[in-house]
Formats: C-alpha cells, structure tokens, sequence
C-alpha cells in the first residue's frame, strides 16, 4: 500500500492504472536550459512508457512509471529540479526526496519581450520572481503571467493573472498628426486615443497601456514608460461555476504583484473550506467576501500611487443543478 497524500504531495499522480504512476516536473515561466532535456528524455526512456506530455501549465509530466521505481526516479531527477529551482531562488533542501508540495500548480507564463515584440515584461523573470515568493507551498493556486493585453497564456481562467503593461510616454514635438497610433487604438484596442489641436490625447479611463502605440508611431512620438501590470483574480474553468477572472488591481508596481502573490496564502488559510480536497480561490473569494480578501491580501503592501483597485468579480455563469429532492 502506498500512502496517496504524500506521492501527491511529491507531484507524482494517480493514474487510472493500477501501481503506475506518473510525475509532473516543475518549469516556471516556461523556459529552462535545454541540457534537462536529456534527463526528461531518460526518465521517460528508463522508468516511463517511452512517451512525455506537454502539460497545459508548461510542465512536463511523464507516464507510465512503476510506483516501486519512484525512489529512483526521484534520485534521478533530484539535480535537474533542484536546478530549475535555483535559477527562480528557491532552495529545495532535500531534492532527492523530490518537491516538498505539489498544490501550488506550475506558474506559467508567455513568451515574453525576450522574443515578442508586443510583450512589455520578461514575464518568464517575473514567474520566476513568483515561484520564489509562492512555493513550496500545498494550497491549490494556479498564477499565469502575459506579456500584453492580448493575453496568449490565458491569465483570465487563473486564480490570479498578471499582465503586463507599460506606461506610455508621449513627446508631442515629435507627433506629426498622422494618426496611425490613433487608427490602430480604434480599429484594435479601446479607441482610448484621438486628436485634439493636431496633437495625440490619451483617456486614462479607456488606456489598456498595451504599448501598441508605442509600436505603431513611425516618429517615435511615444516610448516606453513604468513598466506596470494588471492584476486579474477569480478565473476559473471547472463543473460548477466557470468564468474569467476580473481586474482587481491595474497600474501595479512589480512590488505590488509580488506582496500580493505571497498575502494570498494567508487568505487562503483563513477561509478554505478544509471538507475539500482543494478549493480555487475564486470560491473562497466568493465565501469569504471580496471585501475581506481585499483587506487580506493588501495587508503590508504598499501601492504605487498609479495603483487602482476595482470592484468585486462578476459571478460567472452555473451548470443547471437539480433541486434536492
């Protein structure tokens, strides 16, 4: 018999064949040096079914593996997850014995302004920056982080979802009037810009600070300001109560993002409903009060003055349910 609460605990799953199991090895951000490649391949070659699974929340996850094998497999694979580990700053202190916890779900991010031009932060630097705040840790939260509005990682179906923005910097002496960055806002964005007196005005109010003007303006009219970010909470999928996350904090300061990254957990602790196995944090949101996860999570956290928090989440839409008879 095998203890079930400690293999998931270690990232190895149940699986749906008897005394097989399969691990989830951790990348946050997504991105990792390629020599580990080699130590997945032969960890899926010596105690796997030969095959390895690209998971949704860019982990790896191996199949196949002989629950009396997972001492192996966790020597194996020690130096390899301690490694990716150490470059988020996280300290696994006994990496033989494979993760300390596996709750918290893999932080995972796009791209980022290492390749796309559109992004505005190396968001894989900054999921790692998160991984060092948030883990090891059992509670069940997945975070996501995007470069840009155009949100290609999905951060709206997250428990928290970060995205990235920049404050945009307009020089007026160098608009020539030619409305590029004007049309693109109408025809793409919010038409949060227009011209006034042959010169580029930005309504605040209607701004995502996607930096596509930045992009768009042949002069260099604007440029790239505060880098700042949009926090996004409540997301999820699931068979009770689906919907996208909403906005809780935008224009926050990195400081922000990583204060609120860690405060969550306390609020967590404090309202789980501990008769689940897990529980997302959009549902105990909804239990406790947006209000009371406001005050927990912004406890000791300072907000830039750009800052600006919203109002509770939407509801989502439910399956129907049939009545209790």
């Amino acid at each position: 018999m095998y203890n079930t609460k400690k293999l998931i605990k270690n990232a190895f799953r149940i699986t749906k064949v008897r005394n097989e199991t399969a691990v989830r090895l951790r990348v946050p951000g997504g991105h990792m040096d390629a020599k580990y490649l080699k130590v997945i391949q032969e960890l899926a070659e010596r105690f796997g079914n030969g095959t390895v699974h690209l998971t949704t929340r860019q982990g790896y996850e191996i199949p196949g593996i002989k629950m009396v094998q997972m001492d192996e497999v966790k020597q194996c694979m020690a130096e390899m997850i301690a490694g990716i580990e150490s470059s988020c700053g996280v300290v696994l202190e006994d990496a033989v014995n494979g993760y300390p916890s596996a709750g918290t779900r893999n932080v995972s991010a796009c791209v980022g302004n290492r390749v796309c031009r559109f992004a505005n932060i190396d968001s894989t630097l900054l999921a790692q920056k998160i991984e060092k705040v948030i883990y090891p840790n059992d509670y069940h939260l997945k975070v996501a982080i995007t470069g840009c509005p155009n949100d290609c990682i999905k951060a709206h179906t997250q428990d928290i979802g970060i995205i990235g923005s920049v404050m945009p910097d307009y020089n007026e002496e160098k608009c020539i009037g030619c409305e590029a960055c004007v049309d693109n806002c109408k025809k793409k964005i919010t038409n949060a810009l227009s011209v006034e007196n042959f010169k580029v005005t930005r309504d605040e109010d209607y701004c995502l600070n996607c930096g596509e003007c930045i992009l768009k303006c042949p002069m260099g009219a604007f440029s790239r300001g505060e880098k700042r970010y949009r926090i996004v909470i409540g997301g999820r999928t699931g068979k009770r109560n689906p919907r996208l996350a909403n906005t809780f904090i935008k224009n926050a300061s990195e400081e922000v993002v990583l204060g609120i990254c860690k405060n969550v957990y306390n609020f967590m602790h404090l309202y789980i409903d501990r008769s689940l196995p897990k529980e997302h944090m959009g549902y105990i949101v909804d239990r406790a009060g947006f209000d009371v996860f406001r005050r927990e999570v912004l406890a000791g956290v300072k907000l830039n003055p750009e800052a600006k928090v919203s109002e509770p989440l939407n509801p989502g839409y439910f399956y129907r349910r049939r009545a209790d008879h």
